[in-house]
């Protein structure tokens, strides 16, 4: 039987989500400086105390989102061998799309065509550094070089998400991940299956 404290934490866990993917719902429908606690409550099913009990305000949720979202990649990245990981880089892409399986809809509203720019320009440029960091620790290249690359790879990567959470998504999201990664690693002739030499 779960003690008392256990079900308050459950029930702690459980409101915070609640609130968390109200927010990025409404992400999706308005700009970030229109969303106001009252839509965050409404949309959530809770009353207005009840989101003061966790937050002072909607920038602390966008906080806690940034946070949650980077600890998620954190880890994922945290979990690979990256050196092996380099020569055989798909794995990386693998670690990154579970990440988004595991929280389907609230990466759909955070990337849907309507939702704020900032925010996941953002999470784009924390994850930007955090490869960064990795792969400087492995291979002796210039610094304006991996900043290109990064930004190539993790913009694109992005965008090519953004436009399958807003497809009728047919195809699986494991297919556009496998794809990106062909791209990401082979370029055009790797993609179009195309020896153009």
């Amino acid at each position: 039987m779960p003690t008392e404290k256990h079900t308050v934490d459950r029930r702690v866990v459980k409101t915070k989500r609640a609130i968390k993917n109200a927010f990025a719902k409404l992400l999706s429908e308005k700009d970030i400086n229109d969303i106001t606690i009252s839509d965050i409550a409404a949309v959530a099913d809770i009353n207005r105390k009840t989101f003061y009990n966790y937050y002072a305000g909607v920038h602390e949720v966008i906080d806690e989102i940034e946070d949650d979202i980077i600890g998620h990649v954190d880890d994922a990245l945290t979990e690979i061998d990256f050196k092996s990981s380099l020569e055989s880089p798909y794995l990386i892409f693998e670690k990154l799309t579970n990440v988004i399986n595991a929280d389907m809809d609230f990466f759909g509203y955070l990337l849907s065509m309507n939702s704020n720019v900032s925010l996941t320009s953002k999470i784009a440029d924390l994850l930007k550094n955090k490869c960064k960091v990795l792969i400087m620790r492995y291979i002796d290249i210039d610094e304006m070089r991996i900043d290109i690359m990064l930004e190539f790879m993790i913009s694109a990567m992005v965008a090519v998400y953004r436009r399958w959470f807003n497809s009728d998504r047919s195809e699986p999201v494991e297919e556009i991940s496998n794809q990106i990664k062909i791209l990401a690693f082979q370029g055009l002739n790797g993609f179009l299956d195309i020896d153009f030499i």
